[in-house]
């Protein structure tokens, strides 16, 4: 499903559920050393499926370790990003040389926010124009949207700007090419901000909201 949204040069693995064969490295270990069995099974896949998704760049497995700010700490020359929500895991990676400097997946339930989020998330100036989506495709959780497309630009930002990028600091417009999938474009309104404009993709498909932005 998310290879669908992103060039041919990167490398998508995605999974429903835990395989069996999913291991961690040294070095991964010590993150989720305390961590409830959840926490610990999402991270354990998706570095497998990291793995995975490397070896078809022609890299050796290799640990993947968790930086500072939650990050994927990826090879030298690599790009990529990680989600997971209940059920799904996917990874997807490139070469930086490839053209990609920066690169955010994010997967949601295809559900309504819990109550509140919307109003942290969302833009003044991004209403008129969800609203009026929202009245043409009503089958679409468009705050879920929101705040999926948003997760991806973040997660593209930061290997290229190295610091926070608040929800209200990004503002993101959906153009729907079909029912269910479209693409999106995020302004960035940080002050001194390397990158001012991004474009993505999103889809939602077995009950998923799917975004992936590519810097």
């Amino acid at each position: 499903m998310l290879a669908s949204l992103l060039p041919p040069e990167v490398a998508v693995e995605e999974i429903f559920g835990d395989p069996e064969d999913a291991v961690l490295f040294p070095g991964e270990e010590a993150v989720v050393a305390r961590a409830v069995d959840k926490r610990r099974l999402e991270y354990t896949t998706t570095r497998h499926l990291a793995r995975t998704a490397l070896a078809r760049l022609g890299l050796p497995p290799v640990a993947i370790g968790t930086g500072g700010n939650r990050e994927p700490l990826w090879p030298a020359g690599i790009v990529g990003s990680m989600t997971h929500c209940r059920g799904y895991r996917a990874v997807a990676v490139a070469r930086a040389g490839a053209g990609a400097a920066g690169l955010g997946i994010d997967a949601e339930p295809h559900g309504p926010l819990p109550e509140g989020v919307f109003d942290t998330i969302a833009r003044p100036d991004e209403m008129p124009a969800l609203e009026a989506l929202a009245a043409e495709r009503p089958r679409v959780r468009w705050d879920r949207l929101v705040f999926s497309a948003k997760e991806s630009v973040y997660k593209a930002w930061f290997p290229v700007a190295r610091r926070w990028l608040g929800f209200g600091e990004a503002s993101v417009g959906f153009v729907p090419v079909e029912e269910m999938s479209g693409t999106f474009t995020a302004r960035i309104l940080q002050s001194g901000a390397p990158i001012t404009e991004m474009s993505g993709r999103w889809t939602i498909e077995s009950g998923l909201v799917l975004t992936a932005v590519m810097v």
